[in-house]
């Protein structure tokens, strides 16, 4: 550290917050300008605006925070004493000085991670590298949680002869009386979070599934499937996992959770139930929404907000194959798979090199069956441990999960991609012996966009990459066929021909293809001017430098979207409930994306 800096972290975090606060209360953009470093980064969660947005460069945070500023009266900018104290550590390669702090607007409690850098010579001893605000509470409307917010209870007194808790729940899960606020679609890791989320707010939510069963998305799927990241990152809000249980969460556990969490934080949830589309009605501004009900009935609702909660995916790919109605075998979506019990002795194809690619081949090889893979593109493959656990690092870093994800928050697009760049050379190193065996068996490889690995393959396209838990070491030893899709001239009704005249015989094609976005879910239930409106669904926005209508409002009123992994929906759905939580308060108009 240069001579004559603070050797007191917490004392020079604590001098920055304050230059900062003066500043912003000058509305001097060249001043807040001088705070922050040539490469710098501001990310604001709903702080400062009613927005999720990145700004980048000194001179344009500076002006960006000039301009708010003032709008939301921030002030009492204090390093938080009862929250991981400032320190020293490497964030995308910088060597930085990491303070988590607190501060007021003039809407409710705020949040925020300043990283700094030293300054230049004769500059400031310290300027920001990323700084993050964000919202954390909303004066008037805190969570229903804790001491001093915890609600009282069943009334004991033998003059109470009101409903009971079970007659209240009940009541509460019908809606025979009444349309919900929110209407949650799906009841994943993304549709219970939120419903959590909004239930701790006191706004009434519902949430609907098509599938027979709370967990049915997981239970359903196919059989050796397991967590690929582990458990320590997966917890939903309110409810941490038990300590006990494994490291990684087979499926089959994750769907009972998923219906011990419903149950346990009182969410209203009708399974058995198809979301048909609807209308938004801008003079009422709410939805008009039929929802189809396992007895074959359909309830109309007219909730102010849909969130759709389906997942990254929705639809089935189906690609257009030469041949493959021609196929005289089986055809399974992945999808649609469960376990390769029943194809042991018989030979199959997968079309398809991603997670489900390589897990349903290998549950296939290990059930007797003779197994080809079929390669569309490059495929990114990385060891599920250690390498696939690298970017979860910063969870090994301390008990605290909610500093945690303040934390991983705190890291916007552009350093994300550096730490992601920096991940994908170490995996490449740990993992050489394997990649190189797969390359020897004409197994063909990428390592992400720019090199950023398997996290941006995901962010960007949701797929297009294997965690290996075993497959990859059966290709590269032959016991699991491979072969290139641009090899292939046709499905024949016996199996594939090949370009050279070679018969590969099937009896099973299993089509790993992935599925369409929520764009084009959005398109078939909402219509073409709904979809146009929403746009792109996710994928990086370049000018806000965040992922396209995740977890903000987008260009139609009322509807919200939500999804990703585990950590992403228990980080954003916070993010996306005070959102809607301001707009029932009047707080922010719901078309003012």
């Amino acid at each position: 550290m240069p001579e004559g800096f603070d050797t007191d972290l917490s004392a020079a975090a604590q001098r920055w917050l304050d230059a900062f606060a003066a500043a912003l209360a000058a509305s001097d953009g060249p001043a807040l300008a001088t705070l922050f470093g040539g490469d710098s980064h501001w990310r604001d969660l709903l702080a400062f605006a009613w927005r999720v947005e990145t700004v980048s460069g000194a001179p344009a945070i500076g002006a960006a925070l000039a301009a708010r500023g003032n709008a939301i009266a921030a002030s009492g900018f204090a390093i938080a004493a009862d929250r991981t104290p400032p320190r020293r550590v490497s964030r995308a390669g910088v060597e930085v000085v990491e303070a988590i702090f607190r501060f007021r607007t003039a809407i409710g409690s705020a949040e925020g991670v300043v990283r700094l850098v030293p300054g230049e010579a004769g500059a400031l001893p310290w300027r920001a590298w990323t700084l993050l605000t964000s919202l954390a509470e909303i004066d008037g409307h805190a969570e229903a949680v804790g001491r001093d917010h915890r609600p009282t209870g069943e009334v004991y007194s033998r003059d109470f002869h009101g409903p009971n808790w079970l007659d209240r729940r009940q009541a509460a899960a019908a809606y025979a009386d009444r349309d919900p606020a929110v209407l949650v679609v799906g009841a994943g890791q993304a549709g219970l979070s939120i419903a959590a989320r909004l239930g701790q707010l006191g706004i009434d939510t519902l949430v609907v599934d098509r599938e027979a069963r709370v967990g049915d998305n997981w239970r359903n799927r196919y059989h050796a499937l397991v967590l690929h990241n582990q458990v320590h990152v997966n917890h939903l809000p309110y409810m941490p996992f038990p300590p006990n249980w494994p490291a990684y969460i087979p499926k089959d556990k994750v769907a009972g959770w998923f219906e011990a969490y419903a149950e346990a934080m009182e969410l209203n949830v009708w399974t058995g139930t198809e979301f048909a589309g609807g209308d938004y009605d801008d003079a009422a501004g709410c939805w008009t929404v039929s929802l189809r009900r396992a007895d074959g009935a359909t309830r109309r609702m007219r909730p102010r907000h849909v969130v759709m909660a389906t997942g990254v995916s929705g639809i089935p790919n189906r690609p257009d194959i030469a041949g493959l109605d021609d196929f005289a075998g089986t055809v399974l979506h992945s999808g649609a798979w469960q376990d390769g019990a029943a194809w042991a002795g018989r030979r199959a194809l997968v079309i398809g090199s991603g997670n489900s690619g390589h897990d349903i081949a290998q549950d296939l090889c290990e059930r007797g069956a003779a197994v080809t893979m079929v390669q569309r593109s490059p495929t990114l493959v990385v060891s599920v441990e250690p390498s696939a656990q690298l970017p979860y690092a910063l969870y090994d870093e301390g008990p605290d999960l909610a500093d945690c994800d303040l934390l991983a928050m705190a890291t916007p697009l552009q350093p994300l991609r550096r730490t992601h760049q920096l991940l994908t050379a170490r995996s490449r190193a740990l993992d050489r012996d394997l990649l190189d065996r797969l390359e020897k068996a004409g197994f063909r490889l990428d390592f992400g966009p720019d090199g950023t690995g398997w996290q941006f393959k995901y962010l960007e396209r949701g797929g297009g990459y294997y965690f290996n838990v075993g497959c990859s070491d059966l290709i590269a030893a032959g016991k699991i066929g491979l072969v290139q899709f641009d090899t292939v001239e046709r499905i024949v009704a016996d199996g594939m021909r090949l370009r050279d005249g070679t018969l590969l015989p099937a009896d099973l094609i299993v089509l790993a293809t992935g599925f369409a976005g929520q764009a084009a879910l959005v398109r078939k239930l909402f219509g073409d001017s709904v979809a146009d409106r929403v746009g792109p669904v996710w994928g990086f926005d370049a000018a806000r430098q965040e992922l396209n209508a995740m977890w903000m409002r987008t260009g139609q009123p009322g509807l919200w979207f939500l999804a990703g992994s585990f950590a992403q929906c228990r980080i954003y759905s916070k993010v996306l409930a005070l959102q809607i939580c301001a707009c029932e308060a009047g707080l922010v108009a719901a078309n003012s994306a």
